[in-house]
């Protein structure tokens, strides 16, 4: 079973500073046909201004993954750390017992475009961590590169969910596959370009929720760059 989550019916809001997107019910965007998938619960696409950002907010009890497609993000966090996050990296955080932490464009004259992900965590009140990692264009070159997953497998960030995240840069005509285990759950997100997965065209923003199948094709049409999750 396949449902697409095309990008144009997604919630969003322009605060000026902010444009963002969400594909899931978050703050004030709320559908109800439409909250998570498994335990996928946030998929956030946001353009962030050039020095304008998110002030110290508290999370708690939340897996939280964020990549930067261009542009750059810098997070400061209760735990003391201090970093810029830029295109090509990963940054995982364990919200956790709580945690606050801000994140802000540094730039004076370049936008952010980033997502920020957020999964429901194996339990409540764990022990909050922060996690930062690179994964350069070449192991993610037409096959899928792992750069999340529970046992921290192949160099991964480690998220405490049994979930696995896959990042991939297709070229036209270009494929990937990956295998589901029997029970196991699928979410395609596109972040760039467009690609291909059956009879099923998707375009940048698009994502694609996958039940009840044994695998899933992704056949780049344009340069393009896509997440995989694979969910229990």
């Amino acid at each position: 079973m396949r449902q697409v989550r095309r990008a144009t019916e997604r919630g969003h809001f322009d605060h000026g500073w902010l444009k963002t997107w969400h594909t899931f019910s978050f703050a004030d965007y709320h559908d109800p046909r439409h909250v998570r998938f498994r335990t996928l619960r946030v998929m956030n696409e946001d353009f962030v201004a050039p020095g304008r950002g998110f002030g110290t907010h508290p999370h708690r009890d939340m897996e939280i993954v964020t990549y930067v497609l261009s542009g750059a993000l810098e997070h400061r966090d209760s735990m003391g750390n201090g970093e810029v996050l830029r295109p090509g990296e990963f940054q995982r955080m364990t919200a956790g017992s709580g945690i606050t932490h801000s994140e802000f464009n540094p730039s004076a004259d370049e936008p952010t475009h980033l997502y920020q992900i957020w999964l429901l965590p194996e339990a409540r009140g764990l022990e909050p961590s922060y996690e930062q990692k690179r994964f350069p264009e070449e192991e993610r070159r037409d096959r899928l590169r792992l750069v999340a997953s529970p046992d921290a497998a192949d160099g991964s960030l480690a998220i405490r969910q049994d979930a696995r995240i896959w990042l991939a840069t297709l070229g036209p005509d270009k494929s990937v596959t990956h295998r589901l285990a029997p029970g196991r759950h699928a979410w395609l997100q596109v972040l760039r370009g467009s690609v291909r997965s059956g009879d099923l065209e998707l375009a940048a923003g698009d994502g694609l929720a996958v039940s009840d199948e044994s695998d899933l094709e992704v056949i780049g049409t344009t340069e393009s760059e896509i997440l995989l999750f694979d969910l229990d």
